[in-house]
Order: structure tokens, then sequence, then C-alpha cells
């Protein structure tokens, strides 16, 4: 954990600090090593079973946003089930990092419980995947400035999250040079929740942008219809793809099937 409460206060970890969990009420130590970036830790067994150590990208990625944003705790009035949210917006919106593996089970966990949520999965993780995604992005089929229907999604993007009903956006920026293509470092991909045939809705998004729009809650993004508006998300991309199969240089090469929501 970034934050514990020492004098009710929202207090990062510093050497021979004690703290309090806020979520659980118990007691957590600072651990302010050279190997992990400094964190809380509970003398015993973590409060929040999906919480998950933090790497540097996760921390930098949080960071982009404001300290009461982070690490926010929600809870099921139903249920009493709680869960620390990596960040959730003045708008509601939670926004969960996630760079190690997760199992079905547990992602669709979260989702279920977090509903209005988006992922940012770190897709340099595993250096296959990254390469797959590289290899082919050039390939993809363009059907608006920054938007793009991949031939094989199940080998270009990581298979894990082609399932989920929230939008994953996968952060695949590298330095890696690979077959004359460089990956510019400042995009990230968007992987709607819809499926087109056998192919996915891809949105190419400038980081800055990504982070503004989760700030403010407006943009011209794709994503922000998205999470606006899903029914007329939907209704705009279909009369999108009707009319690019109207377009005389296009009829003889694209048939695009009903869309489907995951």
């Amino acid at each position: 954990m970034r934050f514990a409460l020492i004098n009710n206060k929202r207090v990062e970890a510093e050497p021979n600090l004690t703290g309090i969990c806020a979520g659980c009420g118990m007691q957590v130590i600072a651990k302010c090593g050279t190997q992990r970036i400094h964190h809380w830790a509970h003398r015993s067994k973590v409060c929040d079973p999906w919480w998950e150590p933090e790497t540097e990208w996760h921390r930098n990625w949080k960071s982009n946003f404001p300290l009461e944003w982070q690490e926010v705790i929600l809870k099921d009035d139903q249920t009493g089930e709680k869960h620390i949210a990596d960040v959730r917006t003045a708008n509601g919106l939670v926004i969960e990092f996630q760079h190690s593996a997760i199992s079905p089970l547990v992602r669709s966990s979260r989702e279920a419980f977090y509903r209005n949520m988006i992922w940012v999965v770190d897709g340099t993780r595993l250096k296959r995947e990254h390469q797959r995604f590289l290899l082919a992005k050039d390939q993809f089929f363009e059907i608006s400035q920054n938007s793009f229907l991949p031939g094989d999604p199940g080998h270009c993007l990581p298979k894990a999250w082609l399932a989920s009903p929230v939008p994953v956006v996968f952060d695949f920026r590298s330095d890696l040079w690979l077959s004359g293509s460089f990956m510019i470092r400042d995009h990230l991909y968007c992987l709607f929740p819809v499926s087109i045939g056998q192919s996915v809705l891809l949105e190419k998004i400038p980081v800055k942008n990504f982070i503004d729009d989760a700030l403010n809650g407006k943009s011209p993004l794709r994503l922000r219809s998205y999470l606006n508006d899903k029914s007329k998300f939907l209704i705009n991309l279909q009369n999108q793809l009707a009319m690019l199969q109207q377009m005389p240089q296009r009829r003889s090469t694209v048939n695009f099937p009903p869309l489907i929501f995951k």
C-alpha cells in the first residue's frame, strides 16, 4: 500500500514508521528497502485478497492522479465486502492498473464488484506477447483515425484480456526497435468489449489524452463516448461501419458482421 493512517492522516511509507491500515484498522509497518518500491505492509495477512505488490510501473501510473483519488476503499453495503481501488475518479470511474498475471476468476470478480471501471494493463510484461503486437499493429484495418480492427486478436493481443466486459487499455510503450518499426512511447491501445465477428475494436490513445480524460471526465476520445453512453456508442459504431461498407473502394473487401457487447 502507498498510504497508511497516522494520527488519522494518510501518510506515505518512510523508514521506521508504523501506521494503521485504512481498510481493516490493523497495524502496518513501513517497508523502505532498496529492492522494492517503498510501501506499507501488514504484519500478518493482507486484508484485501486482491491487493498485489506494487511495481514502479504501477506507482508511476497512480501518480498521474490526485492523491485523494488513489487507494480508495469501496464497500458493498449489502455484503460488507471491501476492496481498495487503485484509482477512483471524481466521476466514480475505477481505474485498476495490472502488471502481474491475473486469473479469469479474480479478473471477473473485480469487474463485477467495481462495475464502472477500466483496466490499464502492462502489455510489455511478457516479451513474446509484446513482440507479437509490435509486428501485427501495422496490419490492423483502420476504420477511422486511431481506430482499428485487428485481423487476429488472439494472436496480437494478450488472450487473458479478450473476454473482459470492460475497456482494457494496454500500455505497450517500449524502446524496442523491432523489424524496422519503432514503437512510439506516447500512445496506449484501448480494447473495447465489443466483438465484430472474429475481430475486436481498438483505439490508439495518446497517453496525455487518456490522463486528461480521466481527470476531466470529457474528451473527444471514443473511450469517453463509450463510458458516457454505451448504447449511443454502439449505434454510432454500427453507423460508421455501415458507411464504410458503402464506400465504392471498400465494397468488395469489407463485410462487417453484427456487433456484440461482451
